[in-house]
């Protein structure tokens, strides 16, 4: 199956090497605008009441779900780069939201947790991310819910299937 999609892939690349590319309906253009737009949206919803922005909600809800864990793991869970994670760490830390503990068996890492506060402020800003979540999906359809489900997870898999590929190198492709 992966070399028949292969081939229709590079088919279809060689049918459209004559179209110019444009951006308006260039489909990870399209992805990474709608992205953003609710990104920003969804940080007004955060900022508005507790002047928290994207990352650190996103940690902050990986502590809530998950407990206990590294930077790294947060990293992973939330798809953050570790510089990134840090940043909203340090942040949190310096609010009180967020406390680190040494792990005794590898210096080199902390485990992080929610503080009282920093578990407050979860619990006050997940209803209205969730009501922002509910507002966001009620312009699809119902009945078309299901399907934008299971296409995002396919474009997600596929999309790491190509870095995986890229990073192989060429013999991969």
């Amino acid at each position: 199956m992966k070399e028949r999609t292969g081939q229709r892939f590079s088919a279809q690349a060689a049918d459209a090497s004559h179209l110019p590319l444009k951006l308006e309906s260039f489909l990870p253009h399209r992805l990474l605008v709608c992205a953003q737009l609710v990104s920003l949206a969804l940080a007004k919803v955060h900022a508005a009441r507790h002047q928290i922005g994207v990352p650190e909600w996103r940690v902050l809800v990986v502590l809530a779900e998950f407990g206990s864990m590294t930077a790294k793991a947060v990293g992973q869970r939330s798809n953050m780069h570790k510089t990134k994670v840090s940043r909203a760490v340090a942040v949190l830390e310096q609010r009180g939201l967020v406390t680190r503990r040494s792990n005794s068996a590898d210096l080199r890492e902390a485990f992080l947790s929610l503080t009282p506060a920093g578990r407050a402020v979860y619990e006050e800003l997940a209803p209205g991310a969730l009501e922002f979540a509910d507002r966001l999906l009620s312009a699809v359809d119902p009945a078309d819910r299901e399907t934008l489900q299971r296409i995002l997870e396919q474009l997600t898999q596929q999309s790491a299937q190509i870095a995986a590929d890229i990073a192989k190198g060429p013999s991969a492709r």
